[in-house]
C-alpha cells in the first residue's frame, strides 16, 4: 500500500511507519484505529519516544512526503510540510539556493534562526541529499528542546537519516532528469526608449539632455549597431534552459546482528550560460557537482553492546564565469544595470564593448564568455559513533550509552579568471543626419587565466556526550524513563573569535500511568564560552503533560473518536546569545573599549586639540542569558477512521534579550553606551494540522492542510525617547515595516508652494507627497508611521496537499503559500531607474509620471538619486503574500505481476514532476520571495524513475 503522510505535528501523526503499512491499510478498511503506539519519534534523548505518550509539540516529516521536488538537498525538500516551520526560498545561483526557516515566526531582537541537526548534531542543512534522510522533526515548544540547552531556544529541526533493517536485503537505484527556465526575468527598454528616458529625466532634472536628435534617430533606425548600439543583455548573455541530473543507489538490510544503510548519489547542473564554450579547453558556464557517500551501521558486538556508526562524505565543485572569491562575477547585478544603449556587445574588429561612463560595469556577455572562471570546491566529513550498553546485569533497565562525532568543512577557491580588452566608439560629428567622425576608446588588457588558490573557509566540530538511562516497567499501571546526560560541543570557524565550547549536564523523567496520564520533566544546566566571565553558566527548567483522553472510559466506546490528546508544557530555556551590533556578534561586550581623540585626554593638557586615549564602549555588567518562558496547550485527535487533526497554541516570553543602552545615554557624556539585557518580546499564535486519508476499493485518497498564525510584539527593548508617537517602535513587532504615508504626486509648482514644507531635497512636479503625520507642517523622517508588515517572514504560512492513487497510477500536489507578508520594492533599475547612469524596466517606463499621466503608478523619471521619492514609503510598499504550486508529480507504479517477471526487481515506478510552477500574488513582474538585483527564481519540470531490487 502506498504511505502517504501529510505533515502534521509528529505527535498527531497516527499514521504508521514502513514496517506497519499493511497494518495501516487494514485499520482503514476495517475500521480499526491504526496503532498509534509503534509511532516513535526522535527528540534527543538516548531512547526515541511513542508519539503517543509525548507531552511535547512536535511535527514530523516522513521521506514519501517531502521527497517530490527533485531537490539537490533537503533544504529545498520542506517548503508546506511540518505545521509552524515556516521556510522561505532563497536567491542565489542554482535553483536550489538555501532557504530561510523560522518555527513559530519571528521570536526576538537577537536571531532568530532555529537549530538544524543531522542525527542529532549540528550541522548544515544544505550537505544532505533527501534520499538518505527518514524523518525531519520539527521541535518546538520547551518540552521538545530543553535538552539542546542554549542552542535550542529558536526551535529545533532534527533531520534523522535512514539505517538498515534486520534479516532483509534490498537494493534502490533512482534517477532525475530536469530541465528549469528562470521565472518572471525581468524586462528593460530597449535603447530608444532608454534614450528618450534618460532626456526626459535630465530635463525634468532642471539639465541638459544627452542624446541628440540624430542620436536618437540612429537608435530608433538601428542602421549604426556599433554606434548606437541596440543590446538584450538578458538574452545575450543567458539561455532559456538549464539541465540538472541526479543519480542515486542505496543498499539497505542487514541480518540477525547486524545492519546497514549506504548510498551513493551524484547531482550535476549545468546553468543558464548562453555560450559557455568560445574557448579551446574549458567551459564558462555556471556548474556545480556534487557526489554524497553514506554508510550507516547498527552493529550488535553481543547481546548487551550495541553500536552505531554513521558516516558522510561530501565532494562538490562550482564553476562560475569571472573572477570573484565571494562567488564569481555578478552577471545579474551588470544586466540591472547596463542599458541597452550603453555600448555594443562586441564592436567590428571583434574587441568586446565597454565604455568610460559604465566603466564600472562590465560587459556581461564578455564577462560570461572571455573571463573564464572561477571554481570552488567543498570537502566536507561527518562521522559519529555511539556505543550502548545494557546495565541490567547491575539493575533491571539501566543501561549507558557514549557518543563521539567529528566533522570537517573546508571550502577551496580556485581563481583561473582572465582580463580582456573592450572598447567603443563615439560620434564626435554629425553631417545631414549621418556620422561624420568618432573617436576610439579602449581600455583593459588581455591576460593569461590565473592561477590563485586558497582556503576561504573551514570549520572543524567535535562533540562528544555520556549518558546514564534507566527504563523500567514498575509494574501494570506504573513506568518511567530516566536519564543523566553530559554532553561537549568544540567548534572551530575560521575567523577571529570562532572557537566555541559548549556543555550541558541535564536531568530528563518521563513517567507513565495507566498509559493514560504521562509527564515529562527536565532540568538543563549549561555553559558556553561565548559569555561572561562568572555568568557562562544558566539553568533551564521544563514540564510537559499528556492525557490520553480516549482511553477514559467515557470516550473509549465512541466509535468515531479513534484517539484523542491534550498536552501542555512549560519552560525557560536559555541562550548564550551574544549582544548584535553592525559588524554581528559582540564577543567582549563585558570589556572596557577605548578610542583615540580629543575628548577626555589621560594627561595634564586640557588643550582642545590634544589627542590622547578616549572612553569607547563601557562594559556591561551583572549580565545574564537572554530568556525564552515557552507556554504551549496542545490538541491531537484521529477520528473517522481516516481523518487526523492536531491544534497547538502558544504563548511565549523572550526577556533579558542584549540591546544597545544608547537610549537611555546621551553622547554629550563621551562614550558609547553598553550593552543591556533589557529586550523583552512577546510571541504567540496557533498552529493546525489537518490530515484525511482513506483507500475505498481501488482507490486511496490522501488530503491534508496546515496553518500557522505568528505574531509578536516588542515590549521593551531600552528605545530612545522620541518626539513624537508615530516614531516609537516598542509595541510594534519584530522587523515591521516604517516609512513615509504617500498621499499621490505634487502636480505643479503651486501644489508644492501650498504644501507642508519638504526637508527630502528640492521637489519638482511629479515627485511624491507625503503625509504629514505629525501636524507640524514639515515633511521629514519624524512623519514615518509603520507600514505594512515585516519584509522577514510572513505571520502567516499555510499549505494544503491533495493525493489519489488508483492501480498504481496517482498524483500527489502540494500548494504552499504566505500572508500578512510586506514587500518594499527598491530594485535598481526596475523600480528604482536611471540613478547613477542605470537602465530602466518597461514596468516603469509604461506607468510613469508625466504632465499627462498625473495619476500614474510610479513617480516622474530622474537621473539623480531622488531623496524624496526614494524613502521607503506606502508607493513602493507591496502585499507580499503569495500562493505556489510547490511541487505536483504525476506518477505509475508497475503492477508487482509485470514486475515479478523480471525476476530481479521488486517494484518499479516511472514519474514527472513539476516545480514552484505556478505562482499566485500581487507583484507579477518579480517573485515575491526574491525580487531583488539577483538570480530569478527557476521552474523546472522533471522526469524520473525509480527501481528496487
Amino acid at each position: 500500500m502506498r504511505k502517504n503522510r501529510l505533515i502534521i505535528p509528529a505527535l498527531l501523526t497516527f499514521l504508521s511507519m514502513q514496517g506497519y503499512a499493511q497494518e495501516l491499510n487494514d485499520s482503514i478498511t476495517s475500521g480499526k484505529p491504526a496503532k498509534y503506539s509503534d509511532e516513535v519519534v526522535e527528540i534527543g534523548y538516548h531512547k526515541a519516544q511513542r508519539l503517543e505518550e509525548s507531552t511535547s509539540s512536535i511535527s514530523t516529516v516522513y521521506n514519501e512526503d517531502f521527497n517530490k521536488r527533485s531537490a539537490k538537498n533537503i533544504a529545498n525538500s520542506l517548503f508546506g510540510y511540518g505545521t509552524g516551520l515556516t521556510t522561505l526560498q532563497g536567491s542565489g545561483r542554482y535553483a536550489d539556493a538555501e532557504p530561510t526557516f523560522f518555527i513559530r515566526g519571528l521570536q526576538s531582537l537577537s536571531t532568530n534562526n532555529p537549530l538544524i541537526l543531522v542525527d542529532g548534531i549540528e550541522r548544515d542543512i544544505t550537505d544532505v541529499t533527501p534520499e538518505e534522510v527518514e524523518t525531519v522533526t520539527i521541535l518546538k515548544d520547551a518540552a521538545a528542546v530543553a535538552i539542546y540547552g542554549h542552542k535550542g531556544i529558536n526551535g529545533v529541526v532534527n533531520i534523522t537519516t535512514k539505517r538498515g533493517i534486520y534479516n532483509t536485503r534490498e537494493i534502490k537505484f533512482t534517477y532525475d532528469h530536469g530541465f528549469g527556465w528562470q521565472a518572471r526575468k525581468p524586462k528593460f527598454v530597449d535603447s530608444y526608449s532608454y534614450a528618450n528616458a534618460m532626456n526626459e529625466a535630465l530635463v525634468n532634472d532642471g539639465l541638459t539632455t544627452r542624446y541628440t536628435q540624430d542620436e536618437l534617430n540612429a537608435f530608433r533606425s538601428g542602421q549604426y549597431p556599433y554606434l548606437y548600439a541596440n543590446v538584450d543583455w538578458l538574452g545575450e548573455t543567458y539561455r532559456d534552459m538549464d539541465a540538472t541530473n541526479i543519480y542515486n543507489i542505496s543498499f539497505r538490510g542487514g541480518a540477525s546482528k547486524f545492519r546497514y544503510y549506504a548510498m551513493a548519489n551524484l547531482t550535476t547542473n549545468k546553468g543558464f550560460i548562453a555560450n559557455p564554450y568560445m574557448n579551446d579547453g574549458y567551459s564558462t558556464q555556471d556548474q556545480y557537482s556534487r557526489a554524497n557517500l553514506r554508510t550507516n551501521l547498527d552493529i550488535d558486538l553481543t547481546e548487551k553492546t550495541k553500536l552505531k556508526l554513521n558516516v558522510l562524505g561530501i565532494l562538490s565543485e562550482t564553476r562560475t564565469p569571472g573572477a570573484d572569491d565571494q562567488g564569481g562575477a555578478n552577471l545579474w547585478d551588470m544586466i540591472y544595470t547596463l542599458p541597452s544603449a550603453a555600448f555594443p556587445a562586441r564592436l567590428e574588429n571583434g574587441t568586446w564593448g565597454g565604455s568610460a561612463t559604465w566603466a564600472g560595469t562590465k560587459n556581461p556577455l564578455a564577462v560570461s564568455q572571455a573571463a573564464a572562471y572561477t571554481k570552488f570546491h567543498e570537502r566536507t566529513l561527518f562521522a559519529d559513533m555511539t556505543l550502548t550498553q545494557d546495565l541490567s546485569s547491575i539493575t533491571p533497565g539501566l543501561g549507558a550509552s557514549g557518543m563521539l562525532s567529528y566533522d570537517n568543512y573546508a571550502q577551496y577557491w580556485e581563481n583561473h579568471s582572465k582580463t580582456f580588452v573592450y572598447g567603443s566608439n563615439s560620434v564626435t560629428a554629425w553631417e545631414n543626419g549621418v556620422p561624420s567622425s568618432t573617436t576610439y576608446y579602449t581600455d583593459g588588457k588581455e591576460s593569461a587565466m590565473s592561477s590563485d588558490a586558497k582556503c576561504i573557509a573551514f570549520t572543524r566540530v567535535f562533540n562528544f556526550a555520556a549518558t546514564l538511562f534507566y527504563d523500567k516497567q514498575i509494574n501494570k499501571d506504573n513506568k518511567i524513563y530516566s536519564q543523566l546526560k553530559w554532553d561537549y560541543e568544540y567548534r572551530n570557524t575560521k575567523g577571529t573569535d570562532q572557537t566555541w565550547y559548549r556543555q550541558n549536564a541535564s536531568f530528563y523523567t518521563h513517567y507513565g500511568y495507566k498509559d493514560k496520564y504521562f509527564a515529562d520533566l527536565s532540568v538543563v544546566a549549561s555553559a558556553s564560552n561565548k559569555l561572561a566571565p562568572g555568568h557562562q553558566w544558566s539553568i533551564s527548567p521544563t514540564v510537559g503533560l499528556a492525557w490520553v483522553m480516549s482511553k477514559e472510559n467515557f470516550i473509549k466506546d465512541i466509535s468515531w473518536i479513534n484517539f484523542i490528546k491534550l498536552r501542555a508544557s512549560f519552560g525557560v530555556i536559555n541562550t548564550d546569545r551574544l549582544p548584535l551590533d553592525d559588524d554581528n556578534e559582540v564577543t567582549n561586550y563585558w570589556e572596557q573599549t577605548y578610542g583615540g581623540g580629543g575628548y577626555y585626554p589621560f594627561d595634564t593638557n586640557y588643550s582642545v586639540g590634544t589627542q590622547s586615549w578616549s572612553l569607547g564602549r563601557l562594559a556591561s555588567l551583572n549580565s545574564t542569558h537572554e530568556k525564552a518562558y515557552k507556554y504551549n496547550f496542545g490538541l491531537d485527535a484521529s477520528m473517522f477512521n481516516g481523518l487526523d487533526v492536531s491544534f497547538d497554541a502558544y504563548y511565549e516570553r523572550r526577556s533579558d534579550i542584549w540591546v544597545s543602552s544608547s537610549g537611555h545615554y546621551s553622547s554629550v557624556l563621551g562614550f558609547t553606551a553598553p550593552y543591556e539585557n533589557g529586550g523583552i518580546v512577546d510571541s504567540w499564535g496557533v498552529e493546525i494540522g489537518a490530515n484525511y486519508h482513506k483507500k475505498i476499493a481501488d482507490i486511496t485518497l490522501n488530503i491534508g492542510a496546515n496553518f500557522a498564525l505568528a505574531k509578536n510584539e516588542i515590549i521593551e527593548q531600552m528605545e530612545e525617547p522620541r518626539m513624537y508617537d508615530n516614531l516609537i517602535t516598542t509595541g510594534n513587532p519584530l522587523k515591521q515595516t516604517y516609512g513615509m504615508e504617500v498621499i499621490g504626486y505634487f502636480k505643479d509648482q503651486a501644489d508644492i508652494e501650498n504644501s507642508p514644507k519638504q526637508s527630502f531635497g528640492d521637489v519638482k512636479p511629479g515627485d511624491i507627497k507625503y503625509k504629514d503625520v505629525n501636524g507640524d507642517n514639515i515633511i521629514d523622517a519624524n512623519d514615518k508611521v509603520a507600514i505594512g508588515y515585516s519584509t522577514t517572514a510572513p505571520e502567516i504560512y499555510y499549505s494544503f496537499n491533495l493525493g489519489a492513487e488508483w492501480k498504481g497510477l496517482g498524483f500527489d500536489a502540494m500548494f504552499q503559500g504566505t500572508g500578512r507578508y510586506s514587500a518594499v520594492l527598491n530594485t535598481k533599475s526596475l523600480y528604482w531607474p536611471l540613478i547613477n547612469n542605470t537602465t530602466i524596466s518597461q514596468e516603469y517606463y509604461d506607468n510613469r509620471w508625466t504632465p499627462e499621466n498625473q495619476d500614474a503608478k510610479y513617480p516622474r523619471l530622474s537621473s539623480q538619486s531622488n531623496e524624496n521619492n526614494y524613502q521607503t514609503n506606502t508607493l513602493w510598499l507591496a502585499d507580499r503574500s503569495f500562493l505556489k504550486l510547490r511541487s505536483i508529480e504525476l506518477y505509475y507504479k508497475f503492477p508487482q505481476t509485470w514486475v515479478k517477471k523480471s525476476k530481479i526487481l521488486s517494484n518499479a515506478k516511472i514519474y514527472v514532476r513539476g516545480i514552484d510552477l505556478l505562482c499566485f500574488d500581487k507583484i507579477n513582474i518579480a517573485d515575491p520571495e526574491v525580487y531583488g538585483a539577483t538570480y530569478p527564481l527557476t521552474r523546472s519540470v522533471v522526469a524520473g524513475l525509480t527501481i528496487g531490487f
